[in-house]
C-alpha cells in the first residue's frame, strides 16, 4: 500500500511541478516579448538619444496629434526608412468630435511622410461597416482617410488627444 501511495504522490507531484514550470516559462516568454518591444527605446536611451513624445513626432510630420489614442505613448521609429510602429495597450476604439470612430489593433504600423502616414496596418474606420485604413494624409484643414475610397474629415477633430475604449477584437 505504501508503494502505491508513493507512486500516486510522485505522479501528482510531477504533474503539479510540470504545470508550475510551464506557467513560469509562459511568464518568462511574456516578459521577453515586453522587453523586446521596449528594446529600441532602451538602445536609444543608452546611445544618449532621447525619444520624443509621439505627439511631437506627429506634429513634426504635419499630422494631427490626436490620431492615435492618448495612451499610445510607446513607439518605435526608424529615421532611415521612416517606418513607425505604435504600441497600444489594448485593442480599442476612439470616437472623435466629428462623430467618426477609429479602431486600433494593439500594434499599428506605417510609414511617415510629410503630411502623410502610408501603408498602415492595424487601423480601421467605420463607414457603414468596418474597413481597413491604408493611409492618412493632411490637406490644409482636412484629414483624408483612404479606406477603399477617400474620406475627408475636418482636421480639428483630430487635434485633441482622447483615450481609447477597449474592445474585444480588432
Amino acid at each position: 500500500m505504501d508503494q502505491v501511495l508513493n507512486k500516486v504522490g510522485t505522479y501528482w507531484f510531477n504533474k503539479k511541478a510540470t504545470k508550475e514550470l510551464t506557467s513560469v516559462g509562459d511568464d518568462i516568454n511574456s516578459l521577453s516579448s515586453s522587453i523586446q518591444e521596449g528594446t529600441s527605446w532602451l538602445v536609444n536611451k543608452l546611445k544618449g538619444k532621447m525619444q520624443k513624445p509621439l505627439q511631437e513626432l506627429l506634429k513634426e510630420y504635419d499630422l494631427p496629434i490626436g490620431i492615435f489614442p492618448k495612451d499610445a505613448t510607446n513607439y518605435e521609429f526608424n529615421e532611415e526608412t521612416r517606418k513607425i510602429i505604435v504600441h497600444i495597450p489594448s485593442i480599442c476604439e476612439v470616437g472623435y468630435k466629428d462623430s467618426s470612430v477609429l479602431r486600433f489593433a494593439a500594434t499599428v504600423t506605417g510609414y511617415l511622410e510629410k503630411g502623410k502616414l502610408a501603408d498602415i496596418e492595424g487601423l480601421k474606420t467605420k463607414f457603414v461597416i468596418w474597413v481597413k485604413v491604408t493611409s492618412i494624409a493632411t490637406d490644409g484643414s482636412k484629414v483624408n482617410f483612404m479606406a477603399g475610397m477617400k474620406k475627408s474629415r475636418n482636421r480639428d477633430a483630430y487635434e485633441v488627444l482622447r483615450y481609447g475604449i477597449t474592445v474585444d477584437k480588432f
